[in-house]
Protein backbone atom coordinates (compact mmCIF):
# COMPACT_ATOMS: atom_id res chain seq x y z
CA UNK A 1 0.00 0.00 0.00
CA UNK A 2 1.48 3.36 -0.76
CA UNK A 3 2.14 6.43 1.35
CA UNK A 4 -1.32 7.83 1.43
CA UNK A 5 -3.55 5.86 0.77
CA UNK A 6 -4.60 5.24 4.40
CA UNK A 7 -6.33 8.19 3.82
CA UNK A 8 -9.65 7.93 3.37
CA UNK A 9 -11.97 10.25 1.25
CA UNK A 10 -15.91 9.41 2.10
CA UNK A 11 -18.06 9.73 -1.59
CA UNK A 12 -21.37 10.59 -0.25
CA UNK A 13 -24.33 11.09 -3.16
CA UNK A 14 -27.02 12.99 -2.95
CA UNK A 15 -30.61 12.06 -3.82
CA UNK A 16 -34.70 12.16 -2.54
CA UNK A 17 -37.29 9.81 -1.89
CA UNK A 18 -39.09 10.85 -4.89
CA UNK A 19 -37.45 8.73 -7.60
CA UNK A 20 -38.50 5.42 -5.77
CA UNK A 21 -36.43 2.67 -4.87
CA UNK A 22 -35.35 1.31 -8.31
CA UNK A 23 -33.64 5.19 -9.13
CA UNK A 24 -32.25 5.37 -5.72
CA UNK A 25 -30.62 1.41 -5.99
CA UNK A 26 -29.27 2.58 -9.53
CA UNK A 27 -27.58 6.03 -7.81
CA UNK A 28 -25.65 3.64 -5.24
CA UNK A 29 -24.70 1.10 -8.02
CA UNK A 30 -23.16 4.09 -10.15
CA UNK A 31 -21.47 5.51 -7.26
CA UNK A 32 -20.16 2.07 -6.21
CA UNK A 33 -18.79 1.71 -9.68
CA UNK A 34 -17.38 4.97 -10.11
CA UNK A 35 -15.51 4.11 -6.01
CA UNK A 36 -14.05 0.98 -7.50
CA UNK A 37 -13.03 2.79 -10.77
CA UNK A 38 -11.21 5.35 -8.99
CA UNK A 39 -9.44 3.42 -6.41
CA UNK A 40 -8.14 1.31 -9.11
CA UNK A 41 -6.16 4.43 -10.96
CA UNK A 42 -2.55 4.37 -9.23
CA UNK A 43 -2.94 8.14 -10.32
CA UNK A 44 -5.52 8.43 -7.31
CA UNK A 45 -3.47 8.69 -4.25
CA UNK A 46 -6.07 8.14 -1.39
CA UNK A 47 -8.92 5.35 -0.56
CA UNK A 48 -12.10 6.72 -1.52
CA UNK A 49 -15.16 5.29 0.35
CA UNK A 50 -18.69 4.14 -0.69
CA UNK A 51 -21.58 5.87 1.13
CA UNK A 52 -25.23 4.55 0.58
CA UNK A 53 -27.30 7.79 -0.87
CA UNK A 54 -28.40 10.08 1.10
CA UNK A 55 -32.16 10.99 1.03
CA UNK A 56 -32.98 13.38 4.10
CA UNK A 57 -31.76 15.84 6.03
CA UNK A 58 -31.47 13.17 8.85
CA UNK A 59 -29.44 11.06 6.87
CA UNK A 60 -26.80 13.80 5.61
CA UNK A 61 -26.21 14.67 8.97
CA UNK A 62 -25.83 11.35 10.38
CA UNK A 63 -23.33 10.59 7.45
CA UNK A 64 -21.43 14.11 7.60
CA UNK A 65 -20.81 13.31 11.44
CA UNK A 66 -19.70 9.79 11.03
CA UNK A 67 -17.19 11.64 8.84
CA UNK A 68 -15.68 13.45 11.21
CA UNK A 69 -15.38 11.08 14.03
CA UNK A 70 -13.42 8.69 11.28
CA UNK A 71 -9.64 9.45 12.57
CA UNK A 72 -9.18 8.31 8.52
CA UNK A 73 -11.22 10.68 6.77
CA UNK A 74 -9.72 13.56 5.25
CA UNK A 75 -12.66 14.93 3.53
CA UNK A 76 -15.87 14.33 1.93
CA UNK A 77 -16.77 14.25 -1.88
CA UNK A 78 -20.32 15.26 -2.77
CA UNK A 79 -21.99 14.19 -5.69
CA UNK A 80 -26.04 15.06 -7.03
CA UNK A 81 -26.34 12.14 -9.01
CA UNK A 82 -29.93 13.39 -9.11
CA UNK A 83 -31.53 16.04 -8.20
CA UNK A 84 -31.46 16.68 -4.14
CA UNK A 85 -32.81 19.92 -2.57
CA UNK A 86 -30.30 21.72 -0.69
CA UNK A 87 -31.88 22.82 2.00
CA UNK A 88 -31.94 19.41 3.58
CA UNK A 89 -28.05 20.09 3.19
CA UNK A 90 -27.81 22.63 5.73
CA UNK A 91 -27.84 20.90 9.30
CA UNK A 92 -25.37 18.67 7.69
CA UNK A 93 -23.28 21.02 6.47
CA UNK A 94 -23.57 23.17 9.19
CA UNK A 95 -21.63 20.55 11.00
CA UNK A 96 -19.15 19.72 8.36
CA UNK A 97 -15.24 19.51 9.79
CA UNK A 98 -13.74 18.08 7.08
CA UNK A 99 -12.80 19.45 3.43
CA UNK A 100 -15.29 19.41 0.80
CA UNK A 101 -14.58 18.31 -2.77
CA UNK A 102 -18.00 19.44 -4.80
CA UNK A 103 -17.78 17.10 -8.36
CA UNK A 104 -20.02 17.98 -10.97
CA UNK A 105 -19.89 14.76 -13.17
CA UNK A 106 -22.17 11.98 -14.45
CA UNK A 107 -21.86 8.19 -14.55
CA UNK A 108 -22.33 8.11 -18.61
CA UNK A 109 -20.14 10.35 -20.83
CA UNK A 110 -22.39 11.22 -23.82
CA UNK A 111 -26.12 11.45 -23.86
CA UNK A 112 -28.06 8.16 -25.99
CA UNK A 113 -29.33 10.38 -28.42
CA UNK A 114 -31.38 7.64 -30.08
CA UNK A 115 -32.89 6.27 -26.26
CA UNK A 116 -33.11 9.29 -23.69
CA UNK A 117 -36.36 8.97 -22.57
CA UNK A 118 -37.87 11.17 -18.99
CA UNK A 119 -36.11 8.28 -17.03
CA UNK A 120 -33.43 8.65 -18.02
CA UNK A 121 -33.16 12.81 -17.64
CA UNK A 122 -34.76 11.94 -14.16
CA UNK A 123 -31.89 9.48 -13.52
CA UNK A 124 -28.67 11.23 -14.83
CA UNK A 125 -29.47 15.08 -13.69
CA UNK A 126 -26.15 16.22 -11.79
CA UNK A 127 -26.32 19.29 -14.66
CA UNK A 128 -29.34 20.21 -12.67
CA UNK A 129 -28.58 18.80 -8.75
CA UNK A 130 -25.21 19.65 -9.00
CA UNK A 131 -26.18 23.27 -9.55
CA UNK A 132 -28.93 23.30 -6.74
CA UNK A 133 -25.80 22.02 -4.24
CA UNK A 134 -23.37 24.61 -5.29
CA UNK A 135 -25.79 27.18 -4.21
CA UNK A 136 -26.17 25.95 -0.99
CA UNK A 137 -22.47 26.12 -0.89
CA UNK A 138 -22.19 29.33 -1.72
CA UNK A 139 -24.85 30.66 0.21
CA UNK A 140 -23.28 28.96 3.21
CA UNK A 141 -19.88 30.61 2.25
CA UNK A 142 -18.41 27.12 3.23
CA UNK A 143 -14.78 26.41 1.78
CA UNK A 144 -15.20 24.01 -0.72
CA UNK A 145 -13.66 22.86 -4.39
CA UNK A 146 -15.70 22.60 -7.42
CA UNK A 147 -14.54 19.89 -10.12
CA UNK A 148 -16.79 19.94 -12.99
CA UNK A 149 -15.95 16.95 -15.54
CA UNK A 150 -16.24 12.78 -16.80
CA UNK A 151 -15.24 10.88 -13.80
CA UNK A 152 -12.79 8.63 -16.05
CA UNK A 153 -11.11 11.81 -17.95
CA UNK A 154 -7.17 11.57 -16.59
CA UNK A 155 -7.71 15.75 -16.43
CA UNK A 156 -10.58 14.89 -13.92
CA UNK A 157 -8.72 12.63 -11.75
CA UNK A 158 -5.44 14.58 -11.92
CA UNK A 159 -7.34 17.41 -10.52
CA UNK A 160 -9.36 15.18 -8.22
CA UNK A 161 -5.32 14.02 -6.78
CA UNK A 162 -4.11 17.48 -6.42
CA UNK A 163 -6.89 18.47 -3.97
CA UNK A 164 -6.77 14.96 -2.32
CA UNK A 165 -2.75 15.81 -1.50
CA UNK A 166 -4.10 19.32 -0.17
CA UNK A 167 -6.87 17.92 2.10
CA UNK A 168 -4.38 15.62 3.35
CA UNK A 169 -1.53 18.27 4.00
CA UNK A 170 -4.71 19.81 6.15
CA UNK A 171 -5.28 16.82 7.59
CA UNK A 172 -1.80 16.10 8.72
CA UNK A 173 -1.48 19.80 9.63
CA UNK A 174 -3.79 19.83 12.36
CA UNK A 175 -1.96 17.46 14.12
CA UNK A 176 1.49 18.40 13.21
CA UNK A 177 3.83 19.52 16.68
CA UNK A 178 6.82 21.36 16.05
CA UNK A 179 10.02 21.50 17.92
CA UNK A 180 11.71 24.43 18.47
CA UNK A 181 15.81 24.17 19.77
CA UNK A 182 16.25 27.51 21.14
CA UNK A 183 14.43 30.68 19.82
CA UNK A 184 14.63 32.78 16.65
CA UNK A 185 17.35 34.49 15.47
CA UNK A 186 17.86 37.23 17.41
CA UNK A 187 17.06 40.79 15.31
CA UNK A 188 15.74 38.71 12.19
CA UNK A 189 11.59 39.65 11.71
CA UNK A 190 10.26 37.15 9.11
CA UNK A 191 11.30 34.12 11.80
CA UNK A 192 9.06 35.45 13.94
CA UNK A 193 5.01 34.72 14.06
CA UNK A 194 2.49 34.17 15.97
CA UNK A 195 2.18 30.85 17.32
CA UNK A 196 -1.04 31.02 19.21
CA UNK A 197 -2.60 31.99 16.03
CA UNK A 198 -1.40 29.36 14.05
CA UNK A 199 -1.89 26.60 16.72
CA UNK A 200 -5.69 28.08 15.83
CA UNK A 201 -5.49 28.38 12.04
CA UNK A 202 -3.33 25.84 11.35
CA UNK A 203 -3.33 23.18 14.47
CA UNK A 204 0.59 23.10 14.85
CA UNK A 205 1.72 23.20 18.53
CA UNK A 206 4.71 24.61 18.28
CA UNK A 207 6.58 23.99 21.28
CA UNK A 208 10.15 25.50 22.85
CA UNK A 209 12.63 23.45 24.76
CA UNK A 210 16.30 24.42 25.31
CA UNK A 211 19.63 23.49 23.87
CA UNK A 212 20.48 21.76 27.09
CA UNK A 213 17.67 19.16 26.56
CA UNK A 214 19.28 18.20 23.37
CA UNK A 215 22.63 17.94 24.20
CA UNK A 216 21.62 16.17 27.86
CA UNK A 217 20.50 13.32 25.24
CA UNK A 218 23.60 13.88 23.06
CA UNK A 219 25.62 12.94 25.88
CA UNK A 220 23.41 9.77 26.22
CA UNK A 221 24.15 8.20 22.79
CA UNK A 222 26.36 5.34 23.00
CA UNK A 223 29.19 4.00 20.06
CA UNK A 224 26.91 1.17 19.43
CA UNK A 225 24.37 3.45 18.19
CA UNK A 226 26.89 6.01 16.75
CA UNK A 227 28.34 2.89 15.02
CA UNK A 228 24.43 2.22 13.55
CA UNK A 229 24.11 5.47 12.52
CA UNK A 230 26.92 5.77 10.61
CA UNK A 231 26.05 2.61 8.57
CA UNK A 232 23.36 4.50 7.70
CA UNK A 233 25.37 7.13 6.04
CA UNK A 234 27.31 4.45 4.26
CA UNK A 235 24.46 2.68 2.89
CA UNK A 236 23.14 6.36 1.47
CA UNK A 237 26.22 8.62 1.02
CA UNK A 238 29.67 8.79 -0.22
CA UNK A 239 32.38 9.70 2.32
CA UNK A 240 34.51 12.24 1.10
CA UNK A 241 36.29 13.41 4.08
CA UNK A 242 39.21 11.78 6.43
CA UNK A 243 37.85 13.84 9.56
CA UNK A 244 35.94 11.08 10.61
CA UNK A 245 35.18 11.93 14.34
CA UNK A 246 33.55 15.38 13.03
CA UNK A 247 31.13 12.83 10.88
CA UNK A 248 30.74 10.92 13.85
CA UNK A 249 29.94 13.96 16.23
CA UNK A 250 27.20 14.93 13.46
CA UNK A 251 25.84 11.02 14.14
CA UNK A 252 25.87 11.39 17.63
CA UNK A 253 23.99 14.29 17.18
CA UNK A 254 20.89 12.59 15.17
CA UNK A 255 20.85 9.71 17.14
CA UNK A 256 19.95 12.64 19.72
CA UNK A 257 17.88 14.62 17.88
CA UNK A 258 15.91 11.72 16.46
CA UNK A 259 14.91 10.43 19.74
CA UNK A 260 13.67 13.79 21.33
CA UNK A 261 11.67 13.89 17.83
CA UNK A 262 9.92 10.68 18.05
CA UNK A 263 9.58 10.47 22.26
CA UNK A 264 8.05 13.86 21.61
CA UNK A 265 5.62 12.98 18.60
CA UNK A 266 7.43 16.15 16.98
CA UNK A 267 7.66 16.18 13.10
CA UNK A 268 9.21 19.13 12.63
CA UNK A 269 12.10 21.15 14.07
CA UNK A 270 14.43 24.13 13.90
CA UNK A 271 17.88 24.77 14.98
CA UNK A 272 19.59 28.41 15.58
CA UNK A 273 23.64 28.69 15.36
CA UNK A 274 23.70 31.54 17.52
CA UNK A 275 22.67 29.26 20.34
CA UNK A 276 25.06 25.92 20.43
CA UNK A 277 25.76 26.06 24.48
CA UNK A 278 27.54 22.90 24.56
CA UNK A 279 27.16 21.34 21.17
CA UNK A 280 30.48 21.15 19.67
CA UNK A 281 28.73 21.72 15.89
CA UNK A 282 26.23 23.26 14.46
CA UNK A 283 23.98 20.26 13.41
CA UNK A 284 24.45 19.94 9.40
CA UNK A 285 24.71 16.24 8.03
CA UNK A 286 22.52 15.62 11.08
CA UNK A 287 19.35 18.02 9.89
CA UNK A 288 20.10 17.10 6.08
CA UNK A 289 19.42 12.83 6.97
CA UNK A 290 16.20 14.11 9.15
CA UNK A 291 14.79 15.90 6.68
CA UNK A 292 15.80 12.39 4.21
CA UNK A 293 13.42 10.54 6.70
CA UNK A 294 10.54 13.33 6.31
CA UNK A 295 11.30 15.39 9.31
CA UNK A 296 10.63 19.31 8.52
CA UNK A 297 13.42 21.93 9.19
CA UNK A 298 13.97 25.10 9.25
CA UNK A 299 17.01 27.06 10.24
CA UNK A 300 17.78 30.07 12.49
CA UNK A 301 14.13 29.34 14.35
CA UNK A 302 12.17 29.40 11.45
CA UNK A 303 9.35 27.38 13.15
CA UNK A 304 7.15 28.21 9.91
CA UNK A 305 9.27 26.97 7.47
CA UNK A 306 10.04 23.72 9.39
CA UNK A 307 6.35 23.39 9.52
CA UNK A 308 5.68 23.71 6.08
CA UNK A 309 8.56 21.63 5.27
CA UNK A 310 7.22 18.84 6.73
CA UNK A 311 3.61 19.33 5.03
CA UNK A 312 5.04 19.53 1.60
CA UNK A 313 6.76 16.28 2.31
CA UNK A 314 3.67 14.48 3.35
CA UNK A 315 1.84 16.05 0.44
CA UNK A 316 4.24 14.73 -2.04
CA UNK A 317 4.69 11.61 -0.68
CA UNK A 318 4.93 8.39 -3.50
CA UNK A 319 5.51 11.00 -6.38
CA UNK A 320 9.09 11.33 -7.84
CA UNK A 321 11.03 14.34 -6.91
CA UNK A 322 12.14 16.19 -3.28
CA UNK A 323 11.30 18.37 -0.86
CA UNK A 324 13.76 20.74 0.84
CA UNK A 325 14.55 23.70 3.34
CA UNK A 326 15.78 26.36 1.58
CA UNK A 327 17.57 29.89 1.45
CA UNK A 328 17.87 32.57 -1.02
CA UNK A 329 21.44 33.26 -1.52
CA UNK A 330 23.31 35.07 -4.65
CA UNK A 331 21.16 36.30 -8.37
CA UNK A 332 22.69 35.61 -11.43
CA UNK A 333 22.30 38.88 -13.14
CA UNK A 334 23.28 38.14 -17.16
CA UNK A 335 21.18 39.84 -19.11
CA UNK A 336 18.11 37.36 -20.47
CA UNK A 337 19.04 34.74 -18.51
CA UNK A 338 18.48 36.31 -14.81
CA UNK A 339 18.69 33.43 -11.95
CA UNK A 340 18.58 33.19 -8.25
CA UNK A 341 21.05 30.46 -6.32
CA UNK A 342 19.44 29.28 -3.18
CA UNK A 343 21.20 27.01 -0.39
CA UNK A 344 22.25 27.71 3.15
CA UNK A 345 25.10 26.80 5.49
CA UNK A 346 24.48 23.39 5.82
CA UNK A 347 21.00 22.12 5.85
CA UNK A 348 19.96 21.14 2.39
CA UNK A 349 17.75 18.08 1.73
CA UNK A 350 19.27 15.21 -0.23
CA UNK A 351 16.02 14.54 -1.32
CA UNK A 352 16.63 17.31 -4.35
CA UNK A 353 20.01 15.57 -5.33
CA UNK A 354 20.57 15.11 -9.08
CA UNK A 355 23.85 12.94 -7.56
CA UNK A 356 24.47 10.33 -4.99
CA UNK A 357 25.39 13.06 -1.75
CA UNK A 358 28.88 13.26 -0.62
CA UNK A 359 29.88 13.92 3.22
CA UNK A 360 32.39 16.89 3.84
CA UNK A 361 33.49 18.72 6.65
CA UNK A 362 34.58 22.07 5.82
CA UNK A 363 34.73 25.38 8.20
CA UNK A 364 31.43 27.17 8.30
CA UNK A 365 33.11 30.63 8.86
CA UNK A 366 29.86 31.38 11.57
CA UNK A 367 28.31 29.91 15.07
CA UNK A 368 31.81 29.68 16.31
CA UNK A 369 32.01 25.84 16.74
CA UNK A 370 34.09 23.17 15.28
CA UNK A 371 33.71 22.63 11.36
CA UNK A 372 30.45 20.42 10.75
CA UNK A 373 30.22 17.89 8.56
CA UNK A 374 27.71 18.03 5.87
CA UNK A 375 26.20 16.60 3.03
CA UNK A 376 27.32 18.20 -0.51
CA UNK A 377 25.76 17.78 -4.04
CA UNK A 378 24.26 18.78 -7.08
CA UNK A 379 20.59 19.04 -7.52
CA UNK A 380 17.67 18.06 -10.05
CA UNK A 381 16.88 20.09 -12.59
CA UNK A 382 13.03 20.51 -13.97
CA UNK A 383 9.88 22.69 -12.62
CA UNK A 384 9.59 23.19 -8.52
CA UNK A 385 7.77 25.77 -6.62
CA UNK A 386 9.03 27.77 -3.47
CA UNK A 387 6.35 28.36 -0.88
CA UNK A 388 6.45 30.93 2.05
CA UNK A 389 4.50 31.38 5.01
CA UNK A 390 4.48 35.14 6.18
CA UNK A 391 2.48 36.37 9.57
CA UNK A 392 1.08 39.55 8.35
CA UNK A 393 0.05 40.34 11.99
CA UNK A 394 -3.71 40.39 11.09
CA UNK A 395 -3.76 36.71 8.68
CA UNK A 396 -1.03 34.20 7.29
CA UNK A 397 -0.41 34.55 4.06
CA UNK A 398 0.85 31.76 1.78
CA UNK A 399 3.13 33.40 -1.26
CA UNK A 400 4.13 30.33 -3.81
CA UNK A 401 6.60 31.26 -6.98
CA UNK A 402 7.10 28.65 -9.72
CA UNK A 403 10.70 27.88 -10.29
CA UNK A 404 12.41 25.77 -13.27
CA UNK A 405 15.69 24.41 -11.44
CA UNK A 406 18.98 24.24 -14.07
CA UNK A 407 21.95 22.37 -14.34
CA UNK A 408 24.45 23.53 -12.05
CA UNK A 409 27.76 23.73 -15.03
CA UNK A 410 30.22 24.76 -12.56
CA UNK A 411 31.45 22.82 -9.65
CA UNK A 412 32.13 25.75 -7.26
CA UNK A 413 35.07 24.05 -5.53
CA UNK A 414 35.72 26.72 -2.59
CA UNK A 415 31.39 26.97 -1.77
CA UNK A 416 31.12 23.36 0.40
CA UNK A 417 27.22 23.74 0.67
CA UNK A 418 24.20 22.15 -2.01
CA UNK A 419 22.84 24.60 -3.76
CA UNK A 420 20.18 25.19 -6.28
CA UNK A 421 20.08 27.59 -9.51
CA UNK A 422 16.95 28.39 -10.44
CA UNK A 423 15.08 30.67 -13.29
CA UNK A 424 12.23 32.15 -10.73
CA UNK A 425 8.85 32.86 -13.44
CA UNK A 426 8.08 35.09 -15.53
CA UNK A 427 11.78 35.99 -15.20
CA UNK A 428 14.29 37.15 -12.41
CA UNK A 429 13.54 40.95 -11.93
CA UNK A 430 9.27 40.15 -12.04
CA UNK A 431 9.54 37.49 -9.42
CA UNK A 432 12.17 39.47 -7.05
CA UNK A 433 10.13 42.71 -7.12
CA UNK A 434 6.79 40.50 -6.36
CA UNK A 435 8.06 38.36 -3.22
CA UNK A 436 9.16 41.39 -1.95
CA UNK A 437 5.60 43.74 -2.70
CA UNK A 438 4.16 40.36 -0.92
CA UNK A 439 6.36 40.67 2.48
CA UNK A 440 8.11 36.50 0.85
CA UNK A 441 10.35 35.45 3.28
CA UNK A 442 14.22 34.66 2.40
CA UNK A 443 13.50 30.77 3.62
CA UNK A 444 11.05 29.23 1.77
CA UNK A 445 10.22 25.12 0.92
CA UNK A 446 11.03 23.62 -2.38
CA UNK A 447 9.37 21.04 -3.60
CA UNK A 448 9.55 19.85 -7.16
CA UNK A 449 6.92 17.42 -6.89
CA UNK A 450 4.38 20.09 -5.12
CA UNK A 451 2.33 21.89 -7.36
CA UNK A 452 1.01 25.95 -7.13
CA UNK A 453 -2.19 23.93 -7.31
CA UNK A 454 -1.72 22.09 -4.74
CA UNK A 455 -0.64 24.89 -2.60
CA UNK A 456 -3.66 27.12 -3.63
CA UNK A 457 -6.09 24.24 -2.72
CA UNK A 458 -4.42 23.68 0.66
CA UNK A 459 -4.55 27.57 1.74
CA UNK A 460 -7.74 27.58 0.52
CA UNK A 461 -9.05 24.50 2.82
CA UNK A 462 -6.46 26.45 6.03
CA UNK A 463 -8.68 29.90 5.50
CA UNK A 464 -5.76 31.74 4.58
CA UNK A 465 -4.14 34.05 1.98
CA UNK A 466 -2.78 32.68 -1.36
CA UNK A 467 -0.25 34.85 -3.21
CA UNK A 468 1.06 33.17 -6.79
CA UNK A 469 3.79 34.25 -8.52
CA UNK A 470 4.29 32.72 -11.89
CA UNK A 471 4.63 32.56 -15.65
CA UNK A 472 1.66 35.25 -16.31
CA UNK A 473 2.49 37.46 -13.16
CA UNK A 474 2.65 41.22 -13.70
CA UNK A 475 3.52 43.66 -11.22
CA UNK A 476 0.76 46.34 -11.46
CA UNK A 477 -2.11 43.50 -11.09
CA UNK A 478 -0.12 41.67 -8.33
CA UNK A 479 0.24 44.93 -6.38
CA UNK A 480 -3.77 45.65 -6.95
CA UNK A 481 -4.40 42.11 -5.97
CA UNK A 482 -2.24 42.89 -2.35
CA UNK A 483 -4.55 46.11 -1.99
CA UNK A 484 -7.71 44.16 -2.46
CA UNK A 485 -6.41 41.28 -0.45
CA UNK A 486 -5.51 43.49 2.01
CA UNK A 487 -9.26 45.14 2.58
CA UNK A 488 -11.36 41.92 2.15
CA UNK A 489 -8.69 40.11 4.70
CA UNK A 490 -9.56 42.83 7.43
CA UNK A 491 -12.97 42.50 7.21
CA UNK A 492 -12.99 38.52 7.50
Amino acid sequence: MTALKQYSFWLIVGSQDLYGPETLQTVDEHAQIIVDGLNADSAIPCTLVFKPVVRNSSEIFSTIQAANQDPSCAGIITWMHTFSPSKMWIRGLKALQKPLLHINTQFDREIPWQTIDMNYMNLNQSAHGDREHGFILARMRLPQKALAGYWQDIKFRSRMATWMRAAVGAFESRQLRVLRISDNMREVAVTEGDKVEAHMQFGWSVDHYGVQDIIKLVDQVTEAEIDAQMAEYSAHYELATDNLEAVRYQAQEEVALKKFLEDGKFGAFHTNFQDLQGLKQLPGLASQDLMRLGYGFGGEGDWKTAAMVRILKLMSADLAGGTSFMEDYVYHMEEGNGLNMGAHMLEICPSIASEKAQIKVMPLGIGDREPPARLTFKTATGPAILASLIDMGDRFRLIVNEVDCRKQEYDMPNLPVAVVLWKPLPDLETSAEAWMYAGGAHHSALSYTVTADMMRDWAEIMGIEFIHIGAHTKIPELRQELIWNDIVWKHK
